[in-house]
């Protein structure tokens, strides 16, 4: 690493040491259960952080499920076996563990990999070269510096299991995502979309993950928020509207530039992109497209931002295509959020594992007449041949003369049935080939699934905003966030305590509130201390009760801007329409 390289890493690692002890002074964030030493990757959002945290959901909502014109639900966050059994869950939801002999701390052996090779994405290795990289560079416990050389890398599923009910429990989990919560509906849901295709699921919510080594505070954590969208369309027919953001600009990682050598990134278009094939899934491409300038206005740096393709050792089992959203945080780049074409998948093993139906009718513009191979075995032959396993038998034939009517063209039929085969007369199967009308088809839809994480959102917009400058020769630190998700709007303070300056204050703190504006009142300490409290937790603007105000004919203010430190006078009868206004970005602080 160059010195320049290692210069800007430290500096960044100063940001975050910074942020996160301001997170903790000021109410942001914090580890949960403090008094009982507190209890890793669980974390509590104080006052600022859970209105921060809000707002950000508000901003997703408003964007992904109300100017969509999609659903939302809430579904619970614990789950029964049978879900994740379905889901894959249970066989496939697993990180590499790595367990020291010496001290027994288990670390993710992919981020021992990481954090001390050049290997930037460990977790696409297989275990085997896990293990030899560990080997070949003598990789050591972080916790107590022994050799790791030599341990065995195993899988750990990382769902949180529970009991459903006393004495016979069924057995469940927490939901690892709550993704589940909306397939398993879907069969109600489509109902509520009057079995039109294509619509969309959004769910923001709890979900769960037994982290092997949480850290970084909460950017890997135990619990945490997802915002999620699952979107049915029909694979032969829906399309997205491209040309709506086929000119919004991105920075690109493909797959392609990854494996290269000297690879790097992409500037480019939505449009482009997909007209070139750098992105495949023109439904990703469009929610790519829809992500970027809302990530912009809740107040991610572009210039520390871009969507990254999975290699293929790294993309989930359902998904055919997955890029993510990646912001850079202490020199790293860190997932915010995973857009995925998960295909017919999850519908599929929902449906072959419950027996409901997770399909949509697809109606026909004119009904057609078709040819349909049915049978209609004569179940006085297979009784007795095949006795407990006739049914069995019956659904055999009725697959095969679905796939393949060829196979009944000789005198008998050959099916498999536990690993023998069998033949049968085709007399006795039923065969017939029938001209039938139809009105429609059932089809499994495909899902596209734009999937946020909100707490690491949360904290790239803290880590992005966090400023340090001087004013009046004074050191001052100040959070840079967006008027639309900043905690408070506007601080309001008397400049001294007196009566009738107080007064004056509160009634414009309950006018501001009436609009339906966040608001602190403040009257400790002097007026720059004030200042500087609400710079430091990202407040946008301060309003100041002063002499002025009650003494002169037009009753006046002092509206102060957080950023450039700019004041200006405002008459109170025009105060409330103006912020208002300014936090609905109809409105510029300079045009006051």
């Amino acid at each position: 690493m160059s010195e320049q390289a290692q210069t800007a890493t430290n500096d960044a690692e100063s940001t975050s040491e910074k942020l996160v002890e301001l997170a903790k002074r000021r109410g942001y964030f914090f580890q949960s259960s403090g008094a009982y030493g507190g209890v890793g990757g669980f974390y509590t959002f104080g006052p600022q952080g859970a209105s921060l945290k809000g707002n950000v959901e508000d901003a997703w909502r408003d964007r992904f499920a109300v100017a969509e014109g999609n659903m939302e639900i809430d579904a619970p966050t614990i789950m029964p076996e049978p879900v994740f059994e379905a889901s894959g869950h249970l066989d496939g939801f697993d990180d590499m563990l790595v367990e020291c002999d010496e001290c027994g701390e288990s670390h993710r052996a992919d981020h021992v990999v990481e954090d001390n090779t050049e290997y930037e994405d460990a977790e696409s290795l297989p275990i085997p070269e896990v293990e030899e990289v560990i080997a070949e560079h003598q990789l050591v416990c972080p916790s107590c510096g022994a050799g790791l050389a030599g341990q065995a890398v195993e899988t750990f599923n990382l769902m949180f299991a529970t009991n459903i009910g006393p004495g016979d429990s069924d057995p469940g989990y927490l939901r690892p995502e709550t993704a589940q919560g909306i397939f398993v509906e879907f069969p109600r849901l489509k109902e509520y979309a009057r079995n039109q295709l294509p619509f969309g699921v959004t769910q923001i919510g709890r979900a769960y993950r037994n982290e092997i080594s949480p850290r970084r505070s909460i950017i890997r954590t135990r619990e945490f928020t997802q915002a999620e969208l699952e979107y049915f369309v029909d694979p032969e027919t829906d399309e997205p509207d491209l040309e709506s953001v086929a000119d919004v600009d991105v920075t690109l990682y493909p797959a392609s530039e990854q494996n290269k050598d000297d690879g790097d990134e992409i500037r480019t278009t939505i449009g482009d992109a997909v007209e070139e094939g750098v992105i495949s899934s023109p439904w990703v491409a469009y929610f790519l497209g829809v992500a970027k300038p809302w990530y912009d206005a809740v107040g991610v740096d572009m210039d520390r931002f871009r969507f990254r393709q999975h290699l293929s050792g790294e993309r989930a089992h359902y998904a055919a295509d997955c890029w993510d959203a990646e912001s850079e945080i202490d020199g790293n780049w860190i997932e915010m959020a995973g857009f995925a074409y998960r295909s017919d998948y999850d519908l599929s093993k929902h449906a072959e594992h419950s027996g409901d139906r997770f399909t949509v009718f697809k109606q026909y513009d004119e009904p057609k007449t078709v040819e349909r191979a049915t049978v209609d075995p004569d179940m006085s032959y297979l009784g007795p041949e095949f006795g407990g396993d006739a049914q069995a038998v019956v659904e055999e034939l009725e697959d095969l003369a679905a796939r393949d009517r060829a196979a009944f063209d000789g005198d008998v039929v050959e099916i498999e049935l536990e690993d023998d085969t069998h033949d049968i007369p085709v007399e006795k199967t039923g065969f017939a080939v029938e001209e039938q009308t139809e009105a429609g088809e059932h089809i499994t839809p495909h899902v596209v699934e734009p999937s946020f994480g909100v707490d690491r959102l949360v904290y790239t917009v803290l880590h992005h905003a966090y400023r340090e400058d001087e004013v009046d020769g004074e050191e001052r630190t100040y959070l840079e966030l967006d008027p639309e998700v900043a905690p408070t709007f506007v601080g309001v303070f008397p400049l001294q305590n007196d009566d009738e300056l107080e007064a004056e204050a509160q009634e414009i703190v309950a006018d501001l509130r009436a609009e339906g504006l966040s608001v602190t009142y403040d009257d400790s300490g002097n007026i720059g201390r004030r200042y500087r409290r609400q710079d430091e937790v990202g407040t946008p603007f301060c309003v100041t009760v002063d002499y002025e105000t009650i003494e002169d004919k037009e009753t006046t203010v002092t509206v102060r801007e957080r950023d450039t430190t700019d004041q200006t006078r405002l008459p109170v009868d025009d105060l409330v329409e103006a912020l208002a206004e300014i936090r609905e970005g109809d409105l510029e602080f300079e045009e006051l």
